[in-house]
């Protein structure tokens, strides 16, 4: 089967509305996935049997069961740097055997992780002290884009299991995250992760040399280093910040930035839950990871996530898809899965490096709600462009004092996918002007404006509750949903050159802009920029 036929067979089943499909009593279930304490509802799409069957014919074709193996097992799947992708080895069972380069990498990431656990126990405890015998009140994580977003998403997340020292984030390279992030803190109490592999990282370095000068100004260099601790493999550059090599953890090329929260990356979050609520986090991936090698067709929860995404953006044209958590603590999902789904698969050619025949990944998107629908729904309901939605919420909060609110907050969730779909008919619409005392050419416009279209496609996501565990299952769902779209789509999910050339051109601005140097080849909009900037 080929994008082609089901480009056809959307072609012939465009014309029929959503809610129509739901003649067939059976249609809920399905068109729905149930795995690991969580459903995932499809119901709510154009897709029918035929669509479903050549999906899963695509994703066949494209050898998806084999190249998922691959990367389980290790092989250089990341063809265009070399390189295994094991994000999953950093979650997986001690039982289990996985060979990189002739060498076992399981001990490793367990000595690893016991490093992280040991460190996290006796920071927590206050046994890791200040240099003046005090405790670290405060844990500051300077990195960004993957050391960033995924502790960053996730220490906000599991918010309700914080019971160590506070976590901060600083990521942009703008002097205003520094500085607002510290003024409220104490640099004597402050402990300073630096999360760079390579500790070159532009951004990180400059917002840690600041970071350092803050600390220094009070403690004294000598004793700045003592607040530091490295998330890197570069143990030459660590030990000339002073930092030692027992708070040096390092990580393997076989692990993205955007994969990395699994290992060393999650630092933060462990010092936020401590080690064993990390654990059940890694478990809850471990359980996906599982789910997903095992489930068949449509029982596969990635594999259909991932089917119905490419039906969406791939098959009916819609650019964009909105990620909407009803959990205030998944703020930070969306941007997540910006980084996850975009850096992944916003790529333009295939793996043999001649351009994509389709479209590759969406635009992606979103806010939680209910904020969400004060802001933007407007356009998601009555909008000209169709905007698939992809809604998630949990069954149970974690404030019971407050049940009250979330079932508010499950209702207006449950509504708005019904609303998306059954919409508003004119003829409702004139009804209720009629009502309100209007008449003729006004009634006429008013219900105008009161019309939804309705037929607008969305998928639901529910889970008993946001626990570690819960939370590990639903990042690991998402990442198992990119990677089945890069293999249908023949793409490297795994690389990021698009990120490289703007690094390259900014590191050749910069004297520009400090007046050490003197501009070259540079185009007339950039120059006009520079001359306004100096």
């Amino acid at each position: 089967m080929s994008f082609e036929t089901l480009a056809a067979h959307w072609a012939d089943i465009q014309p029929r509305r959503i809610e129509d499909l739901f003649e067939d009593p059976k249609r809920a279930g399905a068109f729905s996935t149930q795995a690991e304490n969580m459903l995932f509802d499809w119901s709510k799409t154009t897709l029918d049997d035929r669509a479903v069957t050549l999906l899963l014919d695509l994703a066949q074709k494209a050898g998806l069961t084999d190249r998922l193996e691959a990367m389980f097992s290790g092989e250089a799947i990341n063809e265009t740097e070399g390189r295994a992708v094991l994000h999953t080895a950093l979650r997986a069972s001690t039982a289990r055997k996985i060979i990189v380069e002739g060498k076992d990498v399981i001990p490793g990431v367990q000595d690893s992780l016991k490093r992280m656990g040991d460190f996290a126990v006796r920071l927590r405890k206050g046994q890791v002290r200040t240099p003046s015998g005090g405790r670290f009140t405060d844990v500051v994580n300077i990195g960004i884009g993957g050391s960033d977003l995924g502790p960053a998403m996730a220490v906000r997340a599991l918010s309700p299991y914080h019971d160590g020292p506070r976590v901060h984030f600083v990521s942009n390279v703008d002097g205003a995250h520094i500085a607002d992030t510290l003024a409220g803190l104490n640099p004597a109490d402050t402990l300073v992760i630096v999360a760079s592999k390579t500790f070159t990282t532009i951004e990180t370095m400059t917002n840690a040399e600041t970071a350092r000068k803050w600390i220094a100004a009070q403690v004294g260099e000598a004793a700045a280093g003592l607040h530091f601790v490295a998330l890197s493999s570069n143990e030459e550059k660590t030990g000339e910040w002073g930092i030692a090599r027992e708070r040096v953890f390092g990580f393997e090329d076989w692990v993205g930035g955007r994969y990395s929260m699994w290992g060393p990356i999650g630092l933060s979050l462990m010092i936020a839950i401590g080690p064993d609520r990390f654990g059940d986090m890694l478990d809850g991936a471990r359980a996906m990871d599982t789910h997903f090698r095992s489930a068949k067709g449509r029982d596969n929860m990635p594999l259909m996530l991932a089917l119905v995404g490419l039906w969406h953006h791939q098959i009916c044209g819609y650019p964009t898809r909105a990620v909407l958590p009803y959990d205030q603590r998944l703020v930070r999902l969306p941007a997540y899965l910006q980084q996850l789904e975009m850096e992944s698969n916003g790529k333009r050619v295939a793996m043999d490096g001649t351009p994509l025949s389709v479209v590759s990944g969406p635009v992606v998107w979103g806010e939680p709600g209910t904020n969400g629908q004060h802001a933007f729904y407007q356009l998601i309901h009555q909008g000209t462009e169709i905007v698939p939605c992809e809604f998630m919420l949990a069954r149970e909060g974690h404030e019971p004092e407050l049940a009250h609110q979330h079932r508010l907050l499950a209702a207006n969730c449950l509504a708005q996918s019904q609303a998306l779909m059954v919409g508003r008919s004119v003829e409702v619409a004139r009804d209720l002007m009629e009502k309100a005392g209007l008449k003729g050419d006004e009634l006429e416009r008013q219900a105008a404006h009161r019309v939804f279209p309705g037929n607008r496609p969305s998928t639901t996501l529910l889970y008993n509750k946001l626990t570690p565990r819960m939370l590990g299952q639903i990042v690991a769902l998402y990442e198992h949903r990119v990677f089945v779209e890069g293999v249908i789509l023949g793409i490297n999910s795994f690389d990021q050159w698009g990120v490289e050339l703007g690094k390259v051109l900014a590191t050749a601005l910069e004297p520009v802009l400090n007046g050490e140097a003197s501009p070259a080849d540079l185009d007339g909009s950039t120059q006009q920029l520079v001359d306004y900037l100096t």
